[in-house]
Parts: C-alpha cells; sequence; structure tokens
C-alpha cells in the first residue's frame, strides 16, 4: 500500500471544500480534494438560491464568469390550501445591484467553475475516490485511507455532506435527530427563457424564490421552494422527517400533487421534466451544530458540520458552506505559521466561526426550528389567511362585516384560538 503526504486533504469537493481548497491554495498551500463523485457536484439535485456575498469577498466579481442562472430581485411567501393561495410578495431594485444579494445556481455546472477556480489556485481535485476511513496516530488524525491506498497530511477536512460518516468517525459527531433532518424531493423544469419571464414577471436576468407554506407539504412540517433558472424551473419540498414519518406521506406524491396545484400548474405548463430525485438535509439549525468542530488534525465545515438555516422564508446553507470554508482555511494558514496543527492551535476555527455571519446567523436564528414544530404553521394558518381574503374580496349583496369580526370568524373557522395566535406570535417574534 503506498502513501504520499500534503499538508491539507479535503474530503468532499462541494462548497465548503471547494471555498477551504481555494483560499488554501491561493495561500500556497498544498492541498487535494477527494470526491467520490465522477466530478464536482454530480452528486447534487439542481440548484437553489446562493446568498453570494460571501462568495465575492473569496472570488470579486465572480458574476462576470461563473455559470450563474439569475440574480434574485422578487421574493414571494405562499400559503396554500388545496385549491386556494394568498401570495405576499417582495420586489427589490436594490437587490439587482452589484455585487448581488443572491443568485440562483444549478450545482453541477456551479460546482463544476470552482472546482476549476481551485485546480487553477493550485489544489489537486481528484475525482471518483471513496474514502474508507481515518488514519489516526493515537487521537491525532494524520491522514485518510481510500481502500488501496492510504494519503497523509498536516490536517484533514470533513467536507462530505450532511450524512458525513467523518465527522462521526472522528468523534465530532454523532448520530443526528430525525427531528433535526428532513427529506427533500427536488425537479428541474425546461422551459424557454423568455417563457420564464413572462410568467414571472421578470426583465432579463431577473429571478424569483418562493417559499411555500400548508398544502404545498400537506400540512406535514417543512415547506416548498420554486427558483427560476436562466431556462429551466427548480421546485420542490422539505419535509422534516419525523413529521413524514407520522404522517406515511411519501415525498415524490407530495411533490407531484404540488405540480398540479392551481398556482403552479400554469407557471409549469407545457414545460419538460428532465431531473427528479430525493436526499437528506439539515433542519435543526444550531441545535444540530456538533458542541466541537475541530479536534487534532482535523476541522469539519458546511452540511457536515450542520450549518443550515431555515427561517420559513429563505432556506440557507450555501452560503454558510462557503463561510466555514474560508474560515477553516485561515486557521490552517495560522496553524501553520506555527507548525501546530494540535487541537489547540486549530481552535482558531471555532474563533472564525464565531466572529464571522456563519455562527452569528445560526444564533440569531436558534429559536426557529422550535417556532416551526407548530403544526398550525402548515395546517391551519394557510386555511385562515385564504378564508379571510376569500370573505374580503368576495362581494354576495350581503352585507360587510367589520374586517375586525371577518378575521375572528376565520380565526374560528381555522380553529385556532386566540391564545394559540398569541402564543404563536410571541415565539415567531422571538424566533425571527
Amino acid at each position: 500500500m503506498s502513501s504520499e503526504k500534503y499538508e491539507v486533504i479535503i474530503i468532499g469537493a462541494g462548497l465548503a471544500g471547494l471555498s477551504a481548497a481555494y483560499s488554501l491554495a491561493q495561500a500556497g498551500i498544498e492541498v487535494v480534494v477527494v470526491e467520490r463523485g465522477d466530478y464536482p457536484g454530480s452528486k447534487n439535485l439542481s440548484g437553489g438560491v446562493l446568498y453570494s456575498r460571501v462568495l465575492d469577498k473569496l472570488i470579486p466579481n465572480f458574476w462576470e464568469e461563473a455559470p450563474i442562472e439569475r440574480y434574485i430581485t422578487n421574493y414571494l411567501t405562499t400559503l396554500m390550501t388545496k385549491y386556494d393561495y394568498f401570495n405576499l410578495e417582495y420586489k427589490g431594485k436594490a437587490l439587482g445591484s452589484i455585487p448581488y444579494n443572491a443568485v440562483t445556481v444549478l450545482r453541477a455546472k456551479f460546482d463544476r467553475w470552482l472546482a476549476e477556480k481551485a485546480e487553477q489556485a493550485g489544489a489537486m481535485i481528484v475525482t471518483g475516490i471513496k474514502v474508507e476511513k481515518l488514519i489516526k496516530e493515537g487521537n491525532r488524525v494524520i491522514g485518510i485511507s481510500t481502500g488501496d491506498e492510504e494519503m497523509l497530511a498536516d490536517v484533514v477536512i470533513a467536507a462530505d455532506g450532511i450524512n458525513s460518516f467523518i465527522a462521526q468517525e472522528a468523534g465530532l459527531r454523532g448520530e443526528i435527530k430525525p427531528l433535526h433532518l428532513a427529506v427533500g424531493a427536488k425537479a428541474l423544469i425546461e422551459l424557454p427563457r423568455e417563457r420564464i419571464e413572462e410568467r414571472f414577471r421578470l426583465t432579463g436576468n431577473e429571478g424569483a424564490a418562493y417559499a411555500m407554506l400548508g398544502e404545498a407539504t400537506r400540512g406535514v412540517a417543512g415547506g416548498g421552494f420554486f427558483y427560476t433558472n436562466q431556462e429551466s424551473l427548480s421546485i420542490g419540498v422539505v419535509m422534516r422527517l419525523d413529521d413524514l414519518v407520522k404522517e406515511k406521506v411519501k415525498p415524490a406524491e407530495v411533490l407531484d400533487d404540488l405540480l398540479q396545484h392551481p398556482m403552479v400548474a400554469p407557471l409549469v405548463k407545457d414545460g419538460v421534466m428532465t431531473e427528479y430525485g430525493a436526499h437528506l438535509t439539515g433542519e435543526g439549525g444550531l441545535h444540530m451544530v456538533p458542541a466541537k468542530l475541530y479536534a487534532d488534525g482535523m476541522l469539519i465545515v458546511g452540511d457536515a458540520a450542520g450549518f443550515t438555516i431555515n427561517s420559513g422564508l429563505v432556506i440557507r446553507g450555501m452560503d454558510l458552506a462557503i463561510g466555514s470554508g474560508i474560515a477553516a482555511a485561515e486557521a490552517i494558514i495560522e496553524a501553520k505559521g506555527k507548525d501546530d496543527f494540535s487541537e489547540g492551535s486549530l481552535s482558531a476555527y471555532q474563533r472564525n466561526l464565531d466572529e464571522s455571519f456563519v455562527m452569528k446567523d445560526l444564533k440569531l436564528y436558534a429559536k426557529t426550528p422550535e417556532f416551526m414544530e407548530s403544526d398550525r404553521l402548515y395546517k391551519q394558518y394557510s386555511h385562515m389567511v385564504n378564508h379571510l381574503f376569500g370573505k374580503v374580496y368576495a362581494h354576495d349583496m350581503s352585507p360587510k362585516e367589520h374586517l375586525v369580526k371577518t378575521a375572528m370568524n376565520s380565526l374560528k373557522e381555522s380553529g385556532i384560538s386566540l391564545f394559540d395566535l398569541a402564543k404563536d406570535g410571541i415565539k415567531g417574534v422571538r424566533a425571527l
């Protein structure tokens, strides 16, 4: 069995691993990225919204060369019943200004581009290789084994996603609670560019992003999403694993129903589905982040570290992944300056995270998962809002009621008590 020695080995060529690789290579550190897929991004389902200012910090003016789809100017929150829907829309002119606040990306394209940038900076990308286990010397991680080969390093970075067995093997993370996991089902639907712009009222490279609650998931805890790309639409549902099991609902069937919903069906009409799949994702926010993210000779980043935020209005993970990759690289650069890759030296990673938006935002939204446990968010509030506005806009020649009375009747019709409304309101204010 042969063995080679590198300064840094990164397991996983996702956004976290590639951001770390690019930063390290830029600093002249020898780094190799080991990816299980045939190419970076090959295991990703379509794409999503990337809140992109952190990437502009890493690669200034990245949008001039990166394969971005559209920049998001329209945000819509949708409350659905089986047949009705209520949209709350915000369109911000400033969101289309450079540097872009958020862009849609297709990960198969985008990750390959970022991998090429890392290679140009000096990183080595090795694909089609599965890491079997860590190599340790006492308690210190000194490399990886791929079965046929050993690769040694001063530092190993685990960037191998939500199911990171590497982080578990290192003792940094235990089994994730079902409460903190969700199943996502996603489809990519191709449509001509001009039809997308017409249907979503977009100009040029403007884009729209939807967050959908209620019937979008058949009342299961979670939500639906809908993003515009240049010549395709990304649509899907994310449902909390424990509630999914309890309700005995199949994600594929829920997504099929969503595609037939009166709001969605006209928007995807005549589209061609070119991609369809499901995957696990994090849903626990700060509560699923391990107590310790570093060990002797090792760091964990991105999804492997549980860095995700679902505020109900936006879902974030890609920007947190990039931010954590940068923070990890900075810690390793500092450790190399001291020629010390011990746990104590690499703890600078935690300091870097704490000082960045990554941990600050995770802490800010720490109470959101608890707030979003309420069944009322997914079952009753959508009915209440649609019932209310149905009464407001319907004129059947009977005398109209005062808006307050109409609202109270809608509240009663939905089965929500004033106490529940007040309790959810207080929780929502604290969480958001």
